[in-house]
């Protein structure tokens, strides 16, 4: 039985070039989502390890598109950003940085993006009032 979950699709999305993640953040934009990008390599035992935790926040956020970069294979993506560790976690919005988690830390990961989820449902909310 165990073996159905692996079959489940996963919600992140992960970057393999320039073009492809110019392309989600683009659509992302489009659509008013907000963006979490898990900055992570293949050899970082703690990003390893943030990948469950991602793939279940990913599962549970459906307003918010999950993006996941390995440094190594998009460096130029990794530069652009800024990422200096892994795993660093991103908040995006419009296209642009808004918030970072740097180091394996569900707990700060999730309330970083809970706090800017709240933020920007309020500000919204303000606006449609």
């Amino acid at each position: 039985m165990g073996g159905q979950q692996q079959n489940k699709k996963s919600k992140v999305v992960k970057i393999d070039s320039r073009k492809s993640w110019e392309h989600h953040i683009i659509e992302a934009t489009k659509k008013g989502y907000l963006v979490m990008v898990h900055f992570s390599a293949y050899w970082c035992m703690p990003s390893v390890a943030m990948d469950p935790f991602f793939e279940e926040l990913a599962s549970t956020n459906q307003d918010v598109l999950f993006l996941k970069v390995d440094v190594d294979e998009v460096k130029e993506i990794a530069s652009k950003m800024e990422i200096n560790a892994m795993p660093t976690f991103l908040l995006m919005s419009g296209g642009t940085p808004v918030d970072r988690a740097v180091g394996a830390n569900p707990d700060e990961v999730r309330k970083r993006m809970d706090h800017f989820i709240h933020q920007t449902h309020s500000s919204k909310s303000q606006y449609d009032a």
